[in-house]
C-alpha cells in the first residue's frame, strides 16, 4: 500500500440548492461518515452548510 492511499477526493455541494461545489480530501480510514462544513456560497453571498456528495 503506497503512502497517501488513505486520502480520497470528495465533492461538497451547497445545501441551498445553488449547485455550487467545493472539492476537498478526507482520510477514509478516520472519517467514515459523510462530512459537512460551513463554507461560503458566492451565489447566495453568505456562509451555508455544504454536505459531501457521492
Amino acid at each position: 500500500m503506497a503512502a497517501g492511499d488513505n486520502r480520497i477526493k470528495v465533492k461538497l455541494r451547497s445545501t441551498e440548492g445553488t449547485g455550487y461545489t467545493y472539492m476537498t480530501t478526507k482520510n477514509k480510514q478516520t472519517q467514515r461518515e459523510r462530512i459537512t462544513m460551513k463554507k461560503y456560497d458566492p451565489v447566495v453571498r453568505r456562509h451555508v452548510e455544504f454536505k459531501e456528495e457521492k
